[in-house]
């Protein structure tokens, strides 16, 4: 492979994600941008964005067709989408449980599922998780749908990388702290990080880019805070 990969993004529409996109782009990659809201990154140079709803495996199938009719092999994949919930557990129904799993996990195993025919054996899967999936790590009221999908996430990552640890590829994940983003707000109201979305891009596609030679199966916290 040469120095430009291959990368595919989900939750690419805002926060963290589209400031990946950006980043990744304006370094010269060739950026795959997946988001069921594509107005903030339709119209950026070097973008390819789909308008997906990544809990819908029909649709990514045909996704992953279609770049496979192109001849695009992925390089690396970010599984940057989620969804929160911040409620009491008594108040959380299982109808809002199974949904935000169904982005949080499900939706994650639909993208790497169906792109591993066009995954270089080599490449790299960022899962992004939080520190609140951590076992040990704080945890906090009404994210317990929450915090639970991204420990189930850190989970499958381990797996992954155990069953594909001879034939590639590399899968990690990362579990961030709090960053200043929308999700930050619903679930800390009021809280102010001194992590960017933009500053937090950075490092995740730096390690995207470089991590699997050093790591494959871990899970590394992202923190500076608590939360």
């Amino acid at each position: 492979m040469g120095i430009n990969k291959n990368i595919l993004i989900t939750g690419a529409g805002n926060g963290i994600g589209l400031e990946l996109v950006k980043i990744a782009a304006n370094q010269g990659h060739k950026v795959i941008a997946v988001s069921r809201n594509i107005n903030s990154i339709k119209s950026l140079a070097g973008v390819n964005s789909y308008s997906i709803d990544i809990t819908k495996d029909r649709l990514v199938k045909s996704l992953i067709t279609k770049l496979k009719s192109e001849n695009i092999r992925l390089d690396i994949i970010i599984n940057n989408a989620g969804a929160l919930i911040n409620k009491p557990f008594e108040k959380t129904t299982i109808e809002a449980f199974k949904k935000l799993y169904d982005v949080n996990v499900f939706g994650v195993v639909s993208i790497i599922r169906q792109s591993l025919p066009i995954m270089n054996k080599n490449g790299h899967v960022i899962n992004i998780s939080s520190m609140g999936g951590v076992q040990g790590s704080s945890k906090f009221s009404g994210l317990s749908a929450y915090s639970s999908s991204k420990g189930a996430l850190i989970i499958l990552t381990e797996l992954l990388a155990e069953e594909f640890n001879k034939t590639g590829p590399s899968f990690n994940a990362l579990a961030l702290g709090a960053v200043q983003t929308k999700m930050l707000e619903k679930a800390f109201p009021g809280y102010k990080s001194k992590t960017t979305p933009k500053k937090m891009a950075e490092y995740i596609l730096n390690f995207s880019l470089s991590g699997h030679r050093f790591f494959n199966g871990k899970v590394i916290p992202v923190s500076l805070s608590t939360p």
